[in-house]
């Protein structure tokens, strides 16, 4: 009887009961958004050059906000997005290129993501980004990252006043534990 107490108790504090993955139902629905970041270097400090999964939005990185990628355009002239690794702000966020179209991913793959370099991106380039593990608010003891899909629509590196620049349509899942990455409330 004092197992089954615990486990009641148990259940009604992490909000579980019912649920075999044991997480919280979905509170944020997905949305998809169109983002332009600006280079790194040779643009406006004032223009934003990072983008952060959680907050959903552009980041000027030079705020010291926290971000999970960065737009910029190498030595060689090729545009890339860089996991926060080679900026040398840890390695808490990662890339992953994808070969499926931008339609068809429905959930974000757990492993294989490139956190240490940067990715050279292309028109029509798709890509998976997570955040470092976040902890849960509702889970005791319970951390998972936050994942998004984006898909980059074109890529201007000229040195024109609105050049330097990417844009891209990005969906991204704020729900903690899940990797839906598909419009509205995400499954499990």
């Amino acid at each position: 009887m004092r197992s089954f107490i615990l486990l009641l108790a148990a259940c009604a504090l992490i909000g579980s009961c019912g649920n075999p993955s044991g997480l919280q139902p979905a509170f944020f629905t997905n949305i998809e958004s169109t983002v332009s970041l600006y280079a790194l270097t040779r643009t406006p400090v004032s223009l934003p050059s990072g983008y952060s999964i959680t907050g959903r939005q552009p980041i000027r990185t030079e705020q010291g906000s926290p971000f999970d990628f960065a737009f910029d355009i190498d030595s060689t002239g090729q545009p890339v997005i860089l996991p926060t690794g080679p900026l040398k702000l840890g390695q808490q966020s990662g890339i992953k290129l994808s070969a499926q179209d931008y339609d068809s991913i429905k959930f974000a793959p757990t492993t294989g993501y490139n956190v240490d370099s940067a990715q050279v991106v292309h028109e029509n380039t798709v890509l998976l980004a997570m955040t470092r593990a976040t902890p849960c608010q509702s889970s005791i003891g319970f951390a998972a990252p936050f994942y998004a899909k984006l898909h980059v629509l074109a890529i201007d590196t000229t040195s024109t006043p609105n050049g330097r620049r990417i844009d891209f349509v990005i969906i991204t899942d704020v729900n903690c534990g899940y990797r839906g990455l598909e419009l509205g409330l995400p499954k499990q």
